[in-house]
């Protein structure tokens, strides 16, 4: 269970929420004894109005009366009304300062005087005084210790807000993390060193002192630390780098001392911080003046320096986690702070089917799923991604009234996830539908020809999400890492083949290709000024890592002269007119196939499965597109026909 505490004993109120609690009950007391407890044992008399007093005077049936300037006491004559021996006590109220009062009682003998002194007077007035700011501090002790009150902050701003789980009870095991076998291996050493580090000081080692997890959101980054946590059973300190930075300078940095402090007592412990960028960005970087003395920049040369070992931190394990490694001071990531990078990336098929297996656990799964086949159908997924399918497919059976979860759950929750919610309500007009049909089926038609693109699975023109109107879904058969030349090729002219399906058929393009022609030409610049596969051009970068870019403060592109940002620009068109090109000849050869698979799709709506794999393989790719995909260029008869079409 999370604690929300600074340290074991803490869940103890603080001092001063404890002294501000108690002076309010305290001052709260006294105020019932100052108007309740004098008014409950004080003697009580019958009250009588001022005229039946005066008329009592005149009657001489008053004995004796004490006068006061708010109530007069008066005790009647014992043998006039109630008999020998027997005192009649009365009060009344004065209705105004009655100057001939005093008089009256002298002409009918009655005995008056005034009230006695209170020697206890002085108490009131001390502590009419006195209690008003009593009161006021007390209220102030309690409300400035809660929560999110702005005097709380003001008070515990340097504390840290690290939340604790006490003897590694995180509720997460090794078991529990899946699809990153090589990070949990990295990771084994550490909680080994917790559970038996005499094993390496007798010989002398150094357990890593810092652990700087690395990947893409989602992958199992802050899992995976709870995992160690809870492997190892120690006390783990969970905070955000984000959490550290406050609007005043020098705050961060108390928070650092004092989450070291808390982890310090608390040794063997791990202290885990999340999105480490938010804190530990390069102190030359473009967010502010180079060598500026600023809240986070005081923030990270305290993390330095309470990592760099002035005080031994034994049994102490810093794990920080980020997906955006390359913005980090180079002096975070050096040895002797973070000494171990470890990368946390994307699984492959065989992980994807192990994460499924951990978050299906509690799933009933119906006898047709298969998740290795669910696993080939997500590349690119990650562990987030795949507990977040796991739940939307389990949603959609319930929907239903199912009683379990089908593989079409799956599928459309795979659908679902990448192209969005179907969008039923928007109705298409007939032009509308059939540009769209002819669309996709043009993705279809070259995308089946590409090498390395993978089957279609299923092509539709149910609009999806915010713009698709239409989408064409296919499934690499394996994981891929590198893409060949004649893949970027292939893969821009099946972007590409949308549009050009459109102008075979109608003889004008719509506005429907728009995101496919930003992806074709972002494809294309990277193959130019990143990847080097410009014959003009050659193996030159003309484009900036993301680390460059950011340290630089320039822009992504380097620094060129105008000639070469034009040639540039001539090796981007050229490779974008080629692979337009070659969807061109490909669907004006199979013009046929696209009407025909056209036509049943506005029919249908929806084609899939292994009747639309069959009518995709019939389709003819032109003897030369091998060779126009290696090299990149077409013939002189070819380019003259494609002008023609």
């Amino acid at each position: 269970m999370p604690v929300d505490t600074q340290n074991k004993n803490s869940i103890k109120p603080p001092k001063m929420r404890q002294f501000g609690g108690s002076l309010f009950i305290l001052l709260t007391l006294l105020l019932l004894l100052n108007f309740i407890v004098p008014n409950f044992f004080g003697p009580e008399y019958p009250q009588a109005p001022y005229s039946e007093f005066i008329a009592q005077v005149q009657a001489g049936k008053v004995e004796r009366a004490i006068v006061g300037n708010e109530s007069i006491q008066y005790v009647l004559e014992s043998n006039n009304v109630y008999g020998e021996g027997v005192e009649k006590v009365f009060t009344t109220t004065p209705v105004a300062l009655d100057l001939d009062l005093p008089k009256i009682l002298r002409e009918n003998n009655v005995e008056f005087a005034a009230p006695t002194p209170n020697k206890n007077g002085w108490i009131g007035t001390l502590a009419s005084w006195v209690i008003p700011p009593l009161i006021f501090f007390g209220i102030w002790g309690i409300l400035i210790n809660r929560q999110g009150g702005a005097g709380g902050a003001a008070l515990t701003v340097g504390k840290s807000k690290a939340r604790i789980y006490s003897e590694g009870s995180t509720g997460v095991q090794f078991s529990d993390v899946a699809g990153v076998d090589e990070a949990k291996t990295e990771l084994e050493e550490i909680v080994d060193f917790l559970k038996n580090a005499d094993k390496y000081t007798r010989l002398g080692a150094k357990i890593p002192k810092g652990a700087l997890l690395v990947g893409p959101p989602g992958t199992g980054k802050t899992l995976l630390a709870k995992a160690i946590a809870g492997e190892a059973g120690v006390p783990f300190f969970s905070i955000s780098g984000s959490e550290f930075i406050e609007l005043f300078v020098g705050v961060g940095a108390a928070r650092v001392r004092d989450l070291f402090e808390q982890a310090k007592k608390q040794a063997p412990c791990i202290v885990f911080i999340d999105e480490l960028d938010a804190l530990g960005k390069s102190r030359g970087g473009a967010g502010g003046f180079v060598g500026g003395n600023d809240e986070r920049e005081q923030t990270l040369n305290q993390l330095l320096t309470e990592m760099d070992g002035f005080d031994a931190n034994t049994g102490v394990i810093i794990i920080a986690a980020t997906n955006r490694p390359e913005v980090l001071d180079p002096a975070l990531r050096r040895p002797g702070r973070f000494d171990r990078q470890i990368v946390v990336d994307r699984p492959d098929k065989i992980g994807r089917e192990a994460i499924l297996k951990v978050h299906a656990r509690n799933v009933k799964l119906t006898s047709d799923v298969d998740l290795g086949i669910v696993a080939a159908r997500t590349p690119g997924f990650a562990g987030a991604d795949l507990a977040n399918l796991v739940n939307e497919a389990a949603l959609l059976a319930a929907r239903q009234n199912r009683d379990g979860v089908t593989l079409a759950d799956f599928n459309e929750a795979i659908e679902r996830l990448v192209a969005g919610l179907e969008k039923r309500s928007r109705v298409l007009n007939e032009t509308e539908k059939k540009t769209v049909a002819y669309h996709e089926v043009g993705h279809a038609i070259v995308g089946a020809l590409m090498p390395g693109a993978g089957k279609v699975e299923k092509i539709s023109v149910v609009p999806r999400g915010v713009g698709a109107l239409g989408y064409t879904i296919q499934m690499p058969e394996e994981d891929r890492f590198l893409m060949i030349e004649d893949e970027i090729r292939g893969r821009i002219a099946t972007l590409l083949g949308g549009r050009s399906a459109e102008e075979i058929i109608f003889g004008k393009v719509s506005t429907g290709a728009s995101d496919d022609i930003q992806k074709a030409t972002e494809l294309a610049e990277r193959a130019v000024t990143l990847y080097g596969m410009s014959d003009k051009l050659g193996p030159i970068a003309f484009e900036k890592m993301q680390q460059q870019f950011i340290e630089g403060y320039g822009n992504a592109r380097r620094s060129v002269s105008p000639e070469v940002a034009k040639e540039i620009d001539g090796e981007v068109k050229h490779f974008v007119e080629n692979a337009h090109h070659i969807a061109l000849t490909i669907l004006h050869q199979n013009r046929d196939l696209l009407e025909e698979t056209a036509m049943e799709l506005l029919q249908k709506e929806i084609l899939e499965g292994e009747k639309l794999r069959e009518r995709l393989e019939g389709a003819m790719a032109p003897q030369e597109l091998g060779e126009w995909l290696r090299s990149g260029k077409l013939s002189d008869d070819i380019t003259l026909m494609q002008t023609t079409l």
